[in-house]
């Protein structure tokens, strides 16, 4: 199936083509602002110094060092340098995961809705994903009770948080007791942090903190703004490292070189990037206050990340037709529930508040004055 964000962003470059520009993209998950120029300056050494070959499979050793640094500061735990692996984005660290610590046909639970390239790329590599529907009830987040209600086997569980599309944040405790959940039962535990960096009021708890035996993926783009970059990093168990490493040889021997070598500085601009975060609370404020006098007016709390999941049942019951007609009237581009629901997200519409804040105004100043 295709992933209906790029469907979406299609359509609104068309629509641009046909009227000079005017589009407001609040389809993409991806920070407007570019990575520090601390960052674009360790890339310009690193060109001038005019040799990038490949590295070790599993990524510079100094910037492995550094992302184990990152874990001491940020969540006051330690992380075996040996048990990280830098990743070409996040996607492939997914990829890495499920072909590591899966056999053809293993059963990996993962909330409905979420990223809907996740349980596509399970379905390409022969894996079986077991869909929970999740609701306001557990913020959108897997619990206990959801995965007791599963029919047959689970060996795995995806768990996203903050989420996307919802931006929930699962809490420490729900968090300790699924992971004592699946570890009672066998069953794999993979946590995607990519957007850890980016909540609003405590922080996301890391699965590094309760258990060595969990895989861990993570991201240069959301936080640490260095989308293009396709720069991701896990955290596996010992004994997953090696199985890890010998894919990456085969797959594509190595992550991309000048793209580790700027990364190793960005850990440095914690104030900036905070400051990005806080343009976020701002940016969502402010369509949390202007969007219900467009009718949208039931969001999932958006506790991290920088999308709002609006339940639009009130206003319609095709999510698809109804952003079509947002991007026909207004130029605002928004994405269909659909994407990260097949079953109920024809009731939702996610809202992405990466862009410019000047972006943010224009599109809640037309979606505030436009009727359905």
């Amino acid at each position: 199936p295709p992933f209906i964000v790029m469907e979406v962003l299609r359509a609104a470059n068309e629509r641009a083509r046909q009227f000079d520009g005017d589009v407001l993209h609040l389809e993409l998950g991806q920070p407007s602002e570019g990575p520090p120029a601390r960052v674009l300056e360790a890339a310009h050494r690193a060109l001038d110094r005019g040799r990038l070959g490949y590295t070790e499979e599993a990524g510079t050793r100094s910037l492995r060092s550094r992302i184990a640094r990152h874990y001491r500061d940020f969540y006051d735990v330690e992380v075996p340098e040996s048990r990280i692996i830098v990743t070409t984005g996040s996607s492939s660290a997914l990829m890495l995961a499920f072909l590591a610590a899966f056999d053809p046909g293993d059963r990996i639970a993962l909330v409905s809705p979420s990223y809907p390239g996740a349980r596509n790329m399970l379905a390409v590599l022969g894996l079986e994903p077991v869909l929970i529907d999740a609701g306001a009830e557990t913020s959108f987040q897997p619990s206990v009770s959801l995965l007791d209600r599963v029919d047959g086997r689970i060996d795995g569980i995806l768990i996203t948080s903050p989420s996307n599309p919802a931006g929930t944040v699962l809490g420490r405790d729900p968090f300790r007791d699924l992971i004592a959940y699946c570890w009672d039962r066998h069953i794999r535990v993979i946590s995607d942090e990519i957007y850890h960096g980016i909540t609003y009021d405590e922080p996301a708890t890391t699965a590094a903190v309760l258990t060595d035996d969990a895989i861990i993926v993570n991201s240069f783009s959301k936080y640490f703004t260095m989308t293009g970059w396709r720069l991701g990093w896990m955290v596996v168990p010992e004994r997953l490292a090696h199985a890890v490493s010998r894919l990456i040889q085969n797959f594509y021997i190595s992550p991309p070189t000048l793209s580790q070598e700027a990364a190793e500085v960005v850990f440095d601009c914690r104030d900036e990037l905070d400051a990005i975060v806080a343009g976020y609370r701002r940016k969502r404020d402010l369509l949390v206050r202007e969007l219900p006098k467009a009718g949208f007016r039931d969001f999932a709390p958006a506790q991290g990340a920088f999308y709002l999941y609006a339940d639009v049942s009130a206003m319609t019951n095709d999510s698809a037709e109804l952003c079509r007609r947002i991007l026909a009237d207004t130029g605002v581009a928004v994405v269909p529930g659909v994407d990260f629901d097949a079953a109920r997200g024809h009731r939702y519409v996610r809202f992405s508040f990466a862009a410019s804040m000047e972006t943010i105004a224009e599109a809640a100043r037309r979606l505030s004055a436009w009727r359905p």
